[in-house]
């Protein structure tokens, strides 16, 4: 039986290479991102299904659960860096940091709700995407690294709620992306990993299924 797999942030970087990995396994892709000509260009290189919008959005989580209502692996890979250059949290915006949680904390969770009776009914998996910054002190990356600290703490609290699903919190490292580059100068970003390495790492990992827990592809 074909499985599926709906991936967020799927337009490139991390999302789009796992994506290439799973259609090449012959998994039925159902992905989604902010910019529609990226994803669907990647959708038809892919034979997959494209749904563009905001995964903040409560209506887009709904239209993405109901477009994969057999699913086997829910990949939230979807981030927001905020605020760049990256600020001090003495000058964080109070209304900037509210929004990063919303698509760095809440939609995740809101997408995991929305997909549960499906991926229970398959004894499926989640993979959320997290970064080193959740548990390290690195200036300026406060704000995004407290929503990932806080998407850790979720993704551990649903692995012991959800026993009869894989809950899977990875750090996949520093990566060659457009995000990193902002956040640091292309530059130094051109030094990261390909991200096409680091889905290979993931893919083998989706394809073990081991326990629950924490994983660091680094």
């Amino acid at each position: 039986m074909t499985k599926t797999a709906l991936i967020t942030g799927a337009s490139r970087g991390l999302g789009l290479a796992l994506a290439r990995s799973l259609a090449g396994a012959g998994w039925n892709l159902v992905l989604t991102a902010r910019g529609a000509g990226d994803l669907e260009r990647a959708a038809a290189e892919l034979g997959a299904t494209a749904i563009p919008g905001d995964v903040s959005d409560p209506a887009h989580v709904r239209r993405l659960a109901a477009a994969a209502p057999s699913l086997d692996l829910l990949v939230n890979n979807a981030s927001d860096l905020g605020v760049t250059p990256l600020p001090p949290l003495a000058d964080y915006p109070p209304a900037a940091f509210r929004a990063l949680l919303e698509t760095n904390v809440t939609a995740p969770l809101t997408l995991v709700q929305a997909t549960l009776p499906a991926l229970r009914a398959s004894g499926g998996a989640i993979v959320n995407v997290t970064s080193d910054a959740a548990t390290g002190a690195y200036e300026g990356w406060g704000g995004y690294g407290a929503t990932k600290a806080a998407l850790e703490q979720l993704s551990n609290v649903l692995a012991a709620e959800e026993p009869g699903v894989r809950v899977w919190w990875v750090d996949p490292g520093e990566m060659n992306t457009r995000m990193l580059a902002a956040a640091v100068g292309a530059e130094e970003a051109a030094s990261a990993a390909d991200p096409a390495k680091v889905a290979a790492a993931l893919y083998d990992l989706v394809s073990a299924r081991p326990a629950s827990g924490k994983v660091s592809l680094r």
